[in-house]
């Protein structure tokens, strides 16, 4: 088996984070943006130093109220200096503290919309054109901001997701939709190993695609979120 690496967004408001730290790999902090402040981000920094788990920003959509899972129509200076400033605000805490900052990774909706829309991928990669020999970024197989990240020089990891259902076109199932998350932690070490070891995922309608990924990850607001990545960490490791 491959090795498994768990990735794991932090600093939104579920206060989970000492808890997890033992089982993951990647913190994805929230910067301010849908979650998340100054002293929220110091906290899960000290967590992800006294563990060793690699510190990744996590910037969204300016939009606290619907939690960055609302697309938004925004002015593009405007987009720009909001996910700069949050990213550059965890990076000044890491830097104070010594350590680094490893990957990006955009949240929610705007996770989506750089993944399906040429334009989006193009305006996210501009933005955060700063980091670029510094950091690698997180993006979905088979996407937009794949095909122009790595055509623009970035330094990539595929990442799929532990707790979501996909469409055959590998979005995710909405979550408006009844089955768009999942919970059943022995489920979940499936669908994950299956991606993992075959290249492949079982779609909402049955149907195997193929799929790329060395990191999974898991939602902090998933409701049995520590159940879960413990149950992967610990199959994995062969130590159940």
């Amino acid at each position: 088996m491959r090795q498994l690496n768990i990735n794991f967004d932090v600093g939104e408001g579920v206060n989970n984070e000492a808890a997890l730290m033992f089982y993951i790999h990647f913190c994805n902090i929230a910067c301010g943006g849908h979650a998340g402040d100054e002293d929220i981000m110091n906290t899960v920094v000290d967590l992800a130093i006294k563990h060793k788990v690699k510190i990744g920003a996590h910037p969204s959509y300016p939009n606290k109220k619907n939690f960055g899972r609302n697309s938004m129509i925004i002015e593009p200076e405007k987009l720009k200096n909001a996910i700069q400033n949050q990213i550059n605000s965890l990076k000044n805490i890491v830097e104070k503290k010594a350590s680094t900052l490893h990957p990006i990774k955009a949240h929610g909706a705007f996770y989506n919309d750089i993944a399906k829309t040429k334009a989006m991928a193009m305006q996210f990669l501009d933005i955060i054109s700063p980091y670029k020999n510094k950091v690698k970024l997180f993006v979905p197989y088979n996407s937009e901001i794949e095909k122009y990240a790595l055509k623009e020089g970035f330094s990539i990891i595929y990442e799929a997701f532990a707790d979501r259902n996909y469409n055959d076109d590998l979005s995710l199932v909405s979550r408006d939709q009844k089955d768009a998350v999942m919970t059943d932690s022995d489920a979940i070490l499936n669908h994950v190993f299956e991606m993992l070891n075959t290249n492949k995922v079982t779609t909402i309608t049955g149907k195997k695609i193929p799929i790329k990924a060395t990191t999974f990850c898991v939602h902090s607001d998933t409701k049995n979120a520590i159940e879960i990545v413990k149950n992967i960490y610990l199959k994995a490791s062969g130590k159940i």
